[in-house]
C-alpha cells in the first residue's frame, strides 16, 4: 500500500516518498519506484527512477540483522522530477505488474536463495561434524548417532524443498495449470524449511556454531529474511489456502 506520492507537472511527474527500504540503495543504477497513481482511483503506479535523480536521499547505511551486503536503506524522495515516459505500465497499474510479472520470478529467485542457505548450512556441519572431537571420547561428533539424525533431517528437508522448487520452476516454464500454485509455493516451502535447517544446524553445532569462523550462524541469520520478506511466509500460507480453496488471493 504505497503512501508517497506521484504529482503530474507537464510532461514530468513529480515523487514524493519517504521509504523505509530500498534494495541495493546507492548501489544500483535505477530503482523500480512505487508510488500512489497521479489519477486513477486507487491501485499503485510503477516508475523507473535513476539512483542519481535530484532530490533523492538515502538516509545510511544497511545495519542489520544478517544479510551483510544487502545495502537496503532508507531513502527519501522530495520534489523528484523525472519524464511521464519513466512509467512502468498504466496508472494505477502497478500491482497487476507486480503480480503478473515480477511476482513468478522473485519468488523462484528469493527460494533458490533459501536454498542456497540450507546447502550451505548442510555442508558447514558436516565439515564441523566429521572435524570436531571429544577429546576424553576420541570420537569425532558424527559418530554419536542423535548428531546423525539431525543431520540426516538436514538433508532430507534441503532436498524435499530443492525439488518442490525445481518443479515450480518446470510449472512455469511449460505453462502447467499448477504453475501460481507451485510459484506461491516456492518461498513458502523454501523460506520456512530454511528457518528449520539452520536451527538444526545450530542444534548439531552446539557452543562452536556461535563462533564466526564456523560460518553457521551466519546462515543462521541470513534465513531470517525470507520469511518476513513480503510476501511473507504466513501472506504465503493464506494465498495458497485460498487458491486451493477455489478463492481469490485478494478478498
Amino acid at each position: 500500500a504505497p503512501i508517497g506520492t506521484a504529482t503530474a507537472s507537464g510532461d514530468e511527474v513529480v515523487l514524493d516518498a519517504s521509504k523505509s527500504w530500498i534494495t541495493s540503495a546507492e548501489e544500483a543504477d535505477s530503482y523500480v519506484w512505487t508510488s500512489r497513481p497521479t489519477a486513477a482511483d486507487g491501485g499503485a503506479s510503477l516508475w523507473l527512477v535513476p539512483a542519481d535523480a535530484s532530490g533523492l536521499k538515502v538516509a545510511g547505511p544497511f545495519d542489520g540483522l544478517g544479510l551483510r551486503g544487502n545495502g537496503s536503506s532508507p531513502v527519501v524522495a522530495t520534489d523528484v522530477r523525472i519524464p511521464l515516459a519513466n512509467g512502468l505500465g498504466d496508472d494505477g497499474a502497478g500491482l497487476d505488474i507486480a503480480l503478473g510479472v515480477v511476482l513468478p520470478t522473485f519468488q523462484i529467485l528469493n527460494a533458490s536463495c533459501s536454498l542456497g542457505v540450507m546447502d550451505a548450512a548442510v555442508a558447514k556441519t558436516i565439515q564441523h561434524v566429521t572435524t570436531a572431537r571429544f577429546a576424553h571420547l576420541d570420537q569425532s561428533l558424527a559418530d554419536q548417532p542423535v548428531v546423525r539424525q539431525h543431520l540426516a533431517r538436514m538433508k532430507n528437508l534441503a532436498d524435499a524443498a530443492s525439488c518442490l522448487v525445481d518443479d515450480a520452476v518446470d510449472a512455469l516454464a511449460t505453462g502447467r495449470d499448477d504453475a501460481p500454485l507451485r510459484m506461491l509455493q516456492s518461498k513458502g516451502v523454501a523460506g520456512a524449511t530454511a528457518l528449520e535447517v539452520v536451527d538444526l544446524a545450530m542444534r548439531v553445532g552446539g557452543g562452536a556454531a556461535f563462533r564466526k569462523d564456523i560460518g553457521i550462524e551466519r546462515h543462521f541469520r541470513d534465513a531470517r529474511a525470507s520469511a518476513v520478506m513480503a510476501p511473507t511466509v504466513d501472506a504465503l500460507q493464506e494465498f495458497i489456502g485460498r487458491a486451493l480453496c477455489g478463492m481469490p488471493l485478494f478478498g
